[in-house]
């Protein structure tokens, strides 16, 4: 696994709240260049939350198109664990990759109260390939990084 962590300047409840509503999450989820669309959310160990993430800034169009990637991907995650407001897990379906079979990989988040703040600890399983893990971890370390801006 590997670790991204940022301290941001909210309690755990309001990170918790950020991370499991269709609003909060559309408030920050998507890396930059990206928006995120959320179509179910089913906040229980076992449920789902399915989303849209779509590029709109003319440098990821650029990237997606270049790479024979769709502009709209539909993703999915099932939570295997959920501790309201300390810890988060799922796994996601990777369904993206051309050329590659789907298979899944799981986050875990802790949210750790530190002063005023929160410690947000992620542990995300790599990808398939060094490429593809180093993709997924700048989008989520960007990710952490838009929900500091949106709580600092």
């Amino acid at each position: 696994m590997e670790t991204i962590e940022r301290t941001v300047d909210a309690s755990p409840a309001q990170v918790w709240e950020l991370w499991t509503t269709p609003d909060g999450i559309s408030r920050w989820w998507a890396p930059d260049g990206f928006r995120t669309d959320v179509t179910a959310l089913d906040l229980r160990e076992g449920g789902e939350l399915v989303y849209t993430m779509t590029a709109v800034a003319p440098e990821m169009v650029a990237f997606m198109e270049q790479n024979g990637m769709p502009l709209s991907t539909a993703s999915r995650k099932r939570f295997t664990e959920l501790s309201e407001p300390a810890r988060i897990a799922y796994q996601s379906l990777v369904d993206f990759v051309p050329d590659h079979e789907p298979y899944e990989q799981l986050t875990e988040i802790d949210l750790v109260p530190e002063g005023d703040g929160t410690r947000v600890v992620m542990r995300v399983e790599p990808l398939h390939d060094e490429e593809w893990t180093g993709r997924l971890l700048a989008g989520r370390a960007n990710e952490l990084d838009n929900l500091a801006r949106l709580v600092g």
